[in-house]
């Protein structure tokens, strides 16, 4: 690659692009492949390929964010996970070198939470100011770019079944249950000079052959390659700053040196996940935004949402073998339908999902001394043993929330983020019937004994910037675009106003997608 951009720091004609993972990374190929100049500020380092082994314990120290974060409030994370409450990725790619690849369309009524329930005590539930037909377009163009099997956009096959999904398939015929493949943005063919899977297994370490859509190694280097993107990793932002106007104006960060810098801008998008983007707009409060910067609504930070989740695993009178193959080869979608009938709001998808011993034995009974005799015995079976992923639709509650830790400071001397979050009651309840209906799924093919796990590290985060009609109801509109600073984007999943019952990933692209079309239409016009 011969034609890498270097920008000026007084360059005010960049658009400063913080985070380059599935939104941050998106929005900057999309933005280049339109003739616009911009900069990536990526707070970790670069990797390549190399870098990335087929070892879980390995990767996750090399990969994770682990910077200090406080848990707070009510949620079990508070307890077992206070020090690491999001499971992320700090490196160029961002969490798209972690993520398994599931990239599953949200149902049209996931937009309309409010207009389909109504208000629901104790929950901030409201609409999205677009629908299912807005994005629709962009969904397909995001399968496209992601190479997502079994869609129309591709027309490429899914991915090989092997015995994880096999035993799926007979226990969801057995029950009645909606057994599907789940469609991933893992190549099952070559494509877009990625190879095709090989079922390695080791999917959330990164994809160490590059079969996996990640932006670190498809959107980065297609930005990087028109001479319009610079990409500066090990670049921690610490404030952006605005002008008399309240226009955005610039970011200042620190680089990998430890020297502080001013990065000039003339528009500026937040994907830094949704813990770091509230953290970075509150950290950016002035006399002219003193709760924090685009916070006129105080909706900065609240409303945040996970997925309810959880985790079955049975065991099987013979092998599985549910490591061999890509992590989440299937999906029981039987409940992800709206029905206030079951006792709960919303709905919920059951992903089968392999863990490796590693992560199997420290999320199996998490927060005890040690493991235990039920922890060793369920390892010993380890081979007969099948598992789901419980990821159903978190309600927003304005009490779940970013904030700043009024005294503790981290290494850049940025106050501490505080993430506080407690189950409503309604996440209770879907919980404990995901549990009944996974058991009532692996009795079925003859399950000898069932282990329910409580919910991992968050590493689907959403909310704390969402979208809303109103000023006064959220940070952003329609596109991304703050309501109280016009050149100030949301590009990451904090712009979410419902969480639905399916991964984020396929969301944030398509939204990427269509944002970026709107910025280059307002740069190209000189409306911005």
């Amino acid at each position: 690659m011969t034609n890498i951009a270097k920008f000026d720091l007084d360059d005010d004609d960049l658009v400063v692009i913080i985070g380059s993972g599935a939104g941050g990374g998106t929005v900057a190929n999309e933005l280049a492949q339109k003739g616009v100049r911009s900069v990536v500020l990526e707070a970790g380092k670069r990797f390549t390929l190399e870098d990335l082994k087929n070892s879980e314990w390995e990767m996750f120290m090399k990969l994770s964010w682990l910077d200090k974060r406080i848990s707070a409030g009510g949620w079990h994370h508070a307890k077992n996970h206070s020090g690491l409450p999001a499971w992320i990725v700090k490196g160029v790619g961002g969490s798209s070198i972690h993520w398994a690849g599931v990239s599953l369309r949200f149902k049209p009524h996931e937009f309309k939470m409010k207009s389909t329930n109504g208000v629901i005590e104790g929950a901030n539930v409201a609409d999205w100011p677009i629908s299912y037909d807005d994005i629709a377009p962009y969904y397909e163009k995001a399968e496209d770019k992601m190479g997502v099997t079994g869609t129309k956009a591709t027309g490429t096959p899914d991915l090989p079944e092997n015995s994880h999904t096999k035993l799926h398939r007979v226990a969801a015929e057995r029950t009645g249950m909606t057994f599907s493949n789940a469609p991933m943005a893992i190549n099952s063919v070559a494509r877009d000079g990625r190879p095709a899977c090989q079922q390695i297994g080791f999917c959330m370490q990164g994809c160490r052959i590059g079969a996996k859509w990640s932006t670190m190694y498809t959107e980065i280097p297609k930005a990087e390659a028109t001479g319009l993107c610079e990409i500066r990793p090990n670049s921690m932002v610490l404030k952006i700053e605005h002008d008399e106007d309240g226009r955005a104006s610039g970011v200042h960060y620190v680089d990998e040196n430890g020297n502080k810098k001013l990065q000039k801008a003339r528009i500026v998008c937040v994907a830094g996940n949704s813990i770091e983007s509230p953290r970075l707009l509150l950290n950016s409060a002035s006399k002219k935004f003193p709760d924090g910067l685009a916070n006129s609504s105080g909706q900065v930070g609240r409303n945040y949402m996970g997925h309810v989740t959880g985790g079955v695993y049975g065991v099987f009178p013979k092998p599985v073998n549910m490591h061999r193959g890509t992590s989440v080869p299937s999906l029981i979608t039987s409940e992800q339908r709206n029905d206030p009938d079951r006792g709960f709001v919303a709905g919920y998808s059951l992903e089968v999902l392999s863990l490796g011993l590693g992560f199997l034995s420290a999320f199996l009974k998490p927060g005890t001394s040690g493991w235990g005799r039920e922890v060793s015995e369920a390892l010993e079976n380890y081979q007969n043993m099948a598992g789901v992923w419980i990821c159903g639709e978190d309600l927003p509650v304005e009490t779940n929330r970013i904030t700043l830790h009024p005294t503790e400071k981290d290494q850049n001397g940025l106050p501490v983020p505080v993430i506080t979050k407690t189950d409503h009651n309604n996440d209770l309840v879907m919980r404990n019937h995901a549990y009944a209906q996974t058991a009532k799924l692996y009795k079925s093919v003859g399950a000898t004994k069932l282990h329910n796990l409580p919910a991992y590290p968050n590493s689907h985060n959403m909310g704390t910037n969402r979208m809303s009609e109103k000023a006064s109801d959220g940070v952003v509109n329609k596109w991304g675009q703050s309501h109280d600073v016009p050149n100030l984007f949301i590009s990451d999943g904090s712009q979410f106003v419902t969480s639905a019952a399916v991964n984020p990933t396929l969301t944030i692209v398509a939204l990427a997608i269509r944002q970026a079309e709107h910025i280059a239409k307002l740069v190209k016009t000189n409306a911005l």
